[in-house]
């Protein structure tokens, strides 16, 4: 089973919320994952850039979506973040990577950089592909591959993130410290 880069993201943010999404097949869609797609959907429109491509590589194991391709000495991915702060995350810059892994098992060249654009402020911040941030996105997708229905991931030690989690009825934080689980 080929692994979505996406997930990577996921992941980073909460492997519990992941498992439900691999293994129970629930998918919510929160506000701002109807947003999020509205504005990829509109975005891809625009001229001058080559709308967003499916892509897969099996040696690798991985597939995925990348939101824009930009076509400049050498395809450039281009991963769009609604971010209300006007901040992205270390997750996106991982999620970036596998993208740029995924080109470059598909066109059999070195991918150097690729962008993170930000709805919110309208900018483009340039990530570079080091060796670091590469190994890196290659152990989350070996992680991900050695997932197992058997093995639920534990809770996220930041509590924050389950206030707005789309899987928090499934995964049920609160009712887990109550009875002594987390």
């Amino acid at each position: 089973m080929l692994i979505n880069i996406s997930e990577i993201n996921e992941f980073l943010y909460c492997p519990r919320r992941l498992y439900y999404y691999k293994f129970y097949d629930y998918h919510h869609q929160s506000y701002e994952l109807k947003d999020g797609k509205l504005k990829h959907d509109n975005s891809s429109k625009k001229g001058g850039w080559i709308k967003s491509m499916s892509l897969k590589c099996e040696e690798l194991g991985i597939k995925g979506k990348i939101d824009v391709v930009e076509d400049d000495e050498f395809p450039v991915p281009i991963e769009r973040k609604r971010a209300k702060n006007g901040e992205y995350y270390k997750n996106d810059e991982l999620q970036l990577a596998g993208y740029c892994l995924l080109l470059e098992g598909n066109l059999d060249i070195n991918i150097p950089y690729g962008y993170i654009y930000l709805y919110s402020t309208d900018e483009r911040h340039k990530i570079e592909m080091t060796p670091t941030r590469i190994k890196k996105a290659k152990e989350i997708i070996n992680k991900i591959k050695k997932m197992d229905i058997e093995n639920i991931p534990g809770y996220v030690s930041n509590s924050n993130k389950c206030e707005k989690c789309s899987v928090r009825k499934y995964c049920m934080p609160e009712e887990s410290k109550i009875l002594g689980e987390i």
